[in-house]
């Protein structure tokens, strides 16, 4: 008669024990970028610990302190002082980024997918244009706005953010594109489609990750520039102006000024935060062929 075997039970496998040089190694590279991540945060808790202080509370020697209490009256100064430059910056911003990342796009289309004589030429000519500092031209861009009727103008501004976008535009979408099949182009041509056909239906639909990048870097760039803003558009300031006239007021009003700097901050911000995830699989987006 059988017997019923009794179930042997095996201990589980120990894991092995780290050896104690990786547990230090692995501490002191977090102590290091625990570090770093401090010496990065300490200007924007200044900041914040500064705008939310009243105007008497605010002493250079105790900028670490924390508030007594929290006082809103630094934004409210400093949104009345930037509303202006807030409003300007949003219209050149908006339409410079959109305009820049369209032509751009059929830029980086034309030059990857179409060959046609002096393409090997004109794009490095395009790309030689990143490399012109702002003030070797601005006395030549400002007689010829003058001649156009565009100076001190919210259109002049942006159609020079728009041309000195170009470059990185074209070539972000360029490089993108240069990666997507010709067969899908050829197919498409076949079926009938023309040239405005096969960029419509074939390549804008695939070409999102491509915006994000250029409508991040545009934006950023744009939104940060001072000097166009401040010799181009004098009658139309952007939030970068205002912000120069808040820090060069006779009277410093420490918690206003950081207020001013906070609130000029977050658009760009918000931007990072919603389409950040997306920038370097963007930025990557065709580099790896398979």
């Amino acid at each position: 008669m059988a017997t019923a075997q009794t179930p042997v039970l095996i201990p589980p496998a120990k894991r092995p024990s780290r050896p104690v040089a990786q547990i230090a190694s692995r501490t002191l590279i977090y102590v290091v970028l625990i570090a770093v991540a401090i010496a990065f945060l300490l200007p924007i808790i200044v900041v914040l610990l500064t705008s939310f202080k009243s105007s008497a509370e605010v002493d250079i020697g105790r900028m670490w302190e924390l508030p007594s209490q929290l006082s809103f009256e630094s934004f409210g100064a400093a949104l009345n002082a930037l509303s202006v430059g807030l409003t300007n910056s949003f219209l050149l911003v908006i339409p410079a980024t959109i305009i820049s990342a369209a032509l751009g796009s059929l830029n980086g289309y034309v030059l990857s997918k179409w060959k046609f004589p002096g393409a090997n030429i004109i794009f490095p000519l395009m790309l030689f244009g990143m490399f012109i500092p702002y003030q070797a031209i601005i006395i030549p861009l400002v007689q010829f706005l003058r001649g156009i009727g565009l100076y001190n103008t919210l259109p002049g501004l942006i159609m020079c953010h728009v041309v000195y976008g170009l470059p990185i535009t074209t070539l972000i979408f360029r490089n993108y594109y240069a990666e997507v099949p010709d067969e899908m182009l050829e197919a498409g041509a076949i079926d009938g489609a023309g040239f405005f056909g096969l960029y419509w239906r074939i390549v804008l639909p695939i070409s999102l990750p491509g915006f994000v990048v250029v409508a991040i870097w545009q934006f950023t760039q744009i939104w940060n520039e001072f000097l166009f803003s401040i010799t181009i558009a004098q009658g139309t300031p952007t939030v970068t102006v205002a912000l120069q006239n808040i820090a060069g007021s006779q009277i410093i009003q420490w918690n206003v000024q950081m207020a001013s700097a906070f609130l000029a901050a977050i658009p760009t911000t918000v931007v990072y935060i919603l389409l950040g995830r997306y920038f370097i699989r963007g930025l990557l987006a065709g580099s790896i062929k398979g």
